[in-house]
């Protein structure tokens, strides 16, 4: 199932667990953000709302804060020693959305726990005596001393 929700004037096609990135909403990361603007319902019966759908919601966890890339506005007046630059960043936030719901319903006041990405466990160390005598330090060898550099032939070694 899928919805398009319009938020900060732009329309989003969403769907559960999808990551976003709208203007900035005034929730702090971890909260729950819901948006009653649902455009469009899609699945095996599509609905379309006029202009909204009745009773939909779609419900978003705040992941973080960021800013965009910097827009520098350059202005120069040629021959007239004249010339202003300003940057500019962008607010977002980054919502994951959570849950798509219909006939009115509630999103939950607490996203739903996600399950952890399982770490790979550390290699168990290797009892064989093989393994030891191999994982011992050897001592360094010392580079070979280079030869001296033959000197220049002399008038002789040239004829």
């Amino acid at each position: 199932m899928f919805a398009v929700i319009k938020a900060g004037g732009k329309q989003y096609r969403v769907a559960a667990e999808d990551v976003i990135r709208i203007d900035r909403v005034s929730a702090e990361p971890g909260q729950v953000v819901e948006f009653g603007e649902v455009l469009v319902l899609g699945g095996d019966t599509p609905t379309v709302g006029a202009p909204t759908v009745a009773g939909a919601m779609v419900a978003g966890e705040v992941v973080q804060h960021t800013r965009g890339d910097k827009v520098i506005a350059f202005k120069k007046r040629r021959r007239k020693n004249s010339r202003r630059k300003r940057g500019f960043r962008h607010d977002f936030s980054v919502i994951r959305i959570t849950e798509i719901l219909t006939n009115g319903a509630k999103p939950q006041s607490t996203p739903p726990a996600r399950p952890e990405r399982v770490a790979k466990a550390p290699k168990a160390p290797v009892e064989s005596e093989a393994a030891e005598t191999a994982t011992e330090a050897k001592p360094a060898k010392k580079p070979a001393a280079k030869k001296p550099a033959a000197k220049a032939g002399t008038k002789a070694d040239k004829k």
